[in-house]
């Protein structure tokens, strides 16, 4: 859905602390003319985010070039774990320019390789295969390719059924919109092809039935048999929330997947890296899947993904036959490079980890002052969301949600627009690097910026 932030420069008050400088109007009069440039030159699909025109960004925090500092809950929509603009990362970046290498397309470079080992150790043995992409869409578009081939190869065409969830997103390409569980994304594909099923999400909150047995139902009420699937594909956490899968789930979609030789896909382009206090937000379930779609925070930086997955099914395609002209293009890969160094030396995934209670303390406060208008408070390590509901509902609230947001964006937090159902979802996604005080701080500012819009 589209936001409507007000675009009417404001006085807001003063702020000066040490994660948050707010000395000016919001927006900042001087920026209207850039966001007015975008308008007239870009989609209206880009716009809809906060009006703040980023100048650069460091560590925890994000500027404007008249004089206003942010602290950033969003990390960029997930990208900066290890915080923005690391050193390590930009020394890295200054390196390969001044080699300079800067293109290769499908010629082979030392740092291709040394990337391929350094991610295919972060998974379990038998998955030592790794597929270097750009974007989060074409890993979910090459796993479900890659899922139907093996189904389709080994036991023929009847073995083609990709099953997805509803609420899901992977994408904006066609297979993945197809696999997303959004009907509003799909009115552009005028006859959806067969092969594909949704089932119900176990959030607790719209789907109150948690039970494995409703995926198990679902599938037999659409005519679908274990024979006939040949991958299921789930986010990790689903990013409408967080929405996360109920332990007991996941343990047995984890046993059936094995039990009837189905490929089982893990979406970790936002969940990856250490966001959730594992390095993959899949290890927190009693599973192992068979591909990881790998993105965002892979490099802190530069767009970079990645297909991690089973040698058996990755090897399915012959030389020259799945490529990209961007695999392991030499800027992406030294920047991932230095990043996963840097979240192993600083132990970022063990700080999402320390870090997770603090968030999930103060957005559970939070839902139990204002049970009304708060319908879940959803949270794991460094992610973070609360359902913002019309009084006494499940029904979403995005007006509020929006108000909220753009109160904290006057205040000095910064996060992206309301995600989830009919834009309810007030997101929270900080760096991983984000220090104790400045996160104690951003749950201060969300707290008073709820009671000015709910008036309590």
């Amino acid at each position: 859905m589209a936001h409507k932030y007000n675009l009417t420069p404001q006085a807001v008050p003063l702020v000066n602390t040490k994660y948050r400088t707010i000395a000016t109007q919001i927006p900042v009069p001087e920026s209207l003319p850039v966001l007015a440039k975008l308008n007239a030159y870009e989609p209206i699909s880009m716009s809809g985010q906060p009006p703040v025109i980023w100048d650069r960004a460091e560590g925890v925090n994000v500027y404007d070039r008249w004089g206003n500092k942010w602290l950033d809950w969003s990390s960029g929509v997930l990208i900066t774990n290890a915080g923005h603009g690391h050193p390590d990362i930009c020394a890295a970046l200054r390196q390969a320019i001044d080699k300079p290498l800067l293109a290769t397309y499908a010629f082979p470079h030392e740092s291709r390789a040394e990337l391929c080992e350094m991610l295919a150790n972060t998974t379990p043995t038998g998955m030592d295969k790794v597929f270097l992409l750009s974007a989060g869409s074409e890993t979910t578009e090459n796993a479900i390719k890659l899922a139907r081939t093996y189904g389709v190869r080994k036991y023929g065409p009847k073995k083609h059924v990709i099953v997805s969830f509803d609420g899901a997103f992977h994408g904006r390409t066609l297979g993945a919109q197809m696999i997303g569980g959004m009907s509003s994304l799909k009115d552009w594909i005028v006859q959806l092809p067969g092969g594909f099923v949704q089932v119900p999400f176990p959030d607790g909150f719209y789907c109150e039935d948690v039970s494995f047995d409703l995926f198990l139902a679902t599938l037999a009420k659409a005519g679908v048999t274990p024979a006939d699937v040949a991958g299921v594909i789930t986010e990790s956490y689903q990013g409408i929330g967080p929405n996360f899968l109920p332990d007991e789930y996941a343990r047995r979609l984890g046993q059936w997947c094995k039990a009837n030789d189905v490929v089982l896909i893990m979406d970790e382009v936002q969940a990856g890296f250490g966001r959730t206090g594992k390095f993959y937000c899949w290890e927190h379930y009693d599973l192992v899947p068979d591909l990881i779609c790998c993105g965002k925070g892979v490099t802190s930086s530069l767009p970079l993904s990645a297909v991690i997955g089973r040698n058996d099914i990755m090897d399915m395609y012959a030389p020259g036959t799945m490529t990209s002209t961007h695999s392991a293009s030499p800027l992406p890969v030294v920047a991932a490079i230095a990043n996963l160094k840097v979240i192993k030396r600083e132990k970022l995934t063990e700080r999402a980890a320390e870090l997770g209670p603090v968030l999930g303390k103060g957005l559970d406060a939070l839902a139990a002052k204002y049970p009304s208008r708060i319908g879940k408070s959803l949270h794991r390590g460094l992610v973070g969301g609360l359902l913002i509901v019309k009084p006494g509902s499940k029904e979403p609230d995005a007006a509020a949600a929006l108000a909220i947001n753009e109160r904290c964006m006057q205040k000095g937090l910064l996060m992206f627009a309301p995600v989830g159902m009919g834009g309810g979802c007030i997101k929270i996604a900080p760096p991983l690097t984000t220090p104790k005080d400045a996160l104690e701080e951003g749950i201060a500012v969300l707290t008073e910026s709820i009671a000015e819009v709910f008036g309590a």
